[in-house]
């Protein structure tokens, strides 16, 4: 399903070595589909990744993230 996404954003590479090293393999595999299931959500939604990543970096959560793609994904439709 994201392949082409996972080769894009190759999340375990960008993931902060500190935070890699903690993560086991089975949780770096979740961690990656999680994230692309958001970047598929965002794409739907008109939001790009790099937008996404400026929202969280301003001090949205995760959740808040969500709800913002899920209103833009509405708005969008």
């Amino acid at each position: 399903m994201g392949g082409k996404v996972m080769e894009e954003l190759q999340p375990a590479k960008s993931l902060d070595s500190s935070v890699a090293e903690v993560l086991n393999v089975a949780d770096q595999e979740v961690l990656e589909r999680a994230i692309v299931k958001l970047v598929l959500l965002g794409k739907q939604a008109g939001v790009d990744p790099d937008r996404m990543i400026e929202l969280l970096d301003s001090g949205l959560t995760v959740g808040e993230l969500l709800i913002y793609l899920a209103v833009s994904n509405d708005r969008h439709v």
